[in-house]
């Protein structure tokens, strides 16, 4: 019997937005084939922009990217009529409208053609600076007939050091020139915009390009908010441990008030012959339950976010909403249920065994827990296990909900327990099985 214990009566912080996620719905008015009423049951606290102009249902190419919202780099940057805010403004309040929360990436989206157009450094890093000084200011400030919404993360770029051998598909200048041109930008914003959280490079994660980053940027006096960074691993504890590395290099640096927000990352086996297994994967119960083991490893790790790739409609890496259909997929189940823990608000303490990961919450009086029987292995044999808590006072009705490869969110246990009484749930769970354990008090 394998133990997994929780204690409701240990707080151990506050509940993170490990739940987030890149982009946003289809916009409420579509009629067939939405997803915008799940979107905004799944509570996801905050939607990255990056590759928005891939999507056709979202208006690409002509959203986000700051070329397509600022098409003639000659114009003048103080002009609104410089400016195609147009589609963007659909968009991003699309996003709001669903109880989202805007991460905006300033930059580019990827462009794997043969032939690049937009991921070039741009001929004047100080009026880049300027365009996107003023694309802030229409979305917070209301200038150009725009908006006052609440976005706080404003990112510079994405994917610098991807494929660093004159072929890059997110930047095709060199590591110091990216250097030069994340100074000024990030020094100009930061200026105007001291109130707001500005940071990047939302790095593919190669260790000695991070390290050199951080370093340069100390050196320079580069304020960094946040610090983003991508990882696509297929074993929960590899990526704990690049968590671990992140916070440590930030902290080396002195930089140790800035967020670590790893901001792309899924389950991904390899690149190469096990590429189309991956994308499998993504879309069935072991990639929800990899985001199951992730999120709730995190939620104890030294990580300040957590964004999920990608719920763009019909984009490969989408787990959450099938391609054509829109319907729910299985890792749509871990992620609301993460925003059940989200909404409970206080993390507590979790002990637990191999290939068993856990994270609870409590609100005082409601409590829940989120568990996952994941190992990279697809052999891997069924656990039984002994789920114990602690903590609570008073009767209770506790739930025990299931998603596996038959079923979604299938309840299969349901008890009224005292506090006086041992609690405790014994159940096997298979590999992958991914449970949500709701505990409501009964008046």
């Amino acid at each position: 019997m394998n133990a997994v214990k929780v204690d409701f009566s240990n707080s151990v912080g506050a509940i993170k937005p490990m739940n987030a996620v890149n982009n946003g719905p289809k916009h409420k008015a579509v009629k067939t084939r939405g997803n915008f009423e799940e979107y905004k049951a799944a509570r996801f606290p905050y939607a990255r922009t990056h590759d928005s102009a891939e999507c056709l249902a979202h208006g690409a190419p002509n959203i986000v990217d700051i070329w397509r919202v600022f098409p003639d780099f000659d114009a003048d940057p103080t002009l609104p009529e410089s400016y195609d805010f147009f589609l963007t403004d659909r968009y991003l309040q699309t996003i709001i409208d669903a109880g989202t929360k805007v991460f905006y990436r300033l930059g580019q989206t990827i462009e794997h053609a043969a032939k690049k157009y937009y991921i070039h450094p741009p001929k004047d890093y100080k009026k880049w600076a300027v365009i996107c000084e003023h694309v802030i200011r229409h979305y917070t400030e209301g200038w150009a007939d725009g908006f006052y919404h609440d976005i706080e993360y404003w990112e510079i770029w994405n994917e610098p050091d991807l494929q660093q051998d004159n072929n890059s598909p997110t930047w095709s200048g060199t590591k110091e020139q990216f250097f030069d041109f994340y100074e000024v930008a990030a020094k100009h914003l930061k200026e105007k915009f001291p109130h707001l959280k500005i940071g990047g490079p939302a790095a593919v994660g190669t260790r000695a390009y991070m390290v050199e980053f951080v370093n340069e940027m100390k050196k320079r006096n580069v304020h960094l908010d946040f610090f983003s960074w991508h990882e696509y691993n297929c074993k929960v504890e590899n990526l704990l441990d690049r968590v671990a590395f992140v916070r440590n290099m930030l902290d080396e640096a002195g930089y140790e008030k800035t967020e670590s927000i790893l901001n792309e990352w899924a389950y991904i086996k390899g690149w190469d012959k096990s590429f189309v297994y991956s994308l499998e994967n993504i879309a069935g119960i072991k990639g929800a339950s990899y985001v199951a083991g992730v999120m709730a490893g995190c939620q104890y790790a030294p990580l300040d976010m957590l964004m999920y790739y990608d719920l763009n409609p019909g984009a490969l890496f989408n787990g959450v909403f099938d391609n054509l259909s829109q319907r729910k997929l299985k890792t749509y189940d871990s992620l609301y249920w993460f925003a059940n823990l989200a909404d409970l608000g206080t993390a507590v303490e979790v002990s637990t065994c191999e290939d068993i990961h856990c994270v609870a919450a409590t609100d005082g009086k409601r409590h829940g827990m989120l568990l996952t029987h994941y190992n990279n292995e697809d052999t891997t044999e069924p656990k039984k296990i002994e789920l114990s808590w602690n903590g609570m006072q008073g009767k209770y009705k506790v739930t025990v909900y299931r998603t596996d490869a038959d079923n979604s969110a299938e309840p299969i246990t349901e008890m009224i327990l005292d506090g006086a009484e041992s609690l405790v749930w014994y159940g096997t769970l298979k590999v992958f099985d991914v449970c949500y354990v709701d505990i409501a008090p009964v008046e």
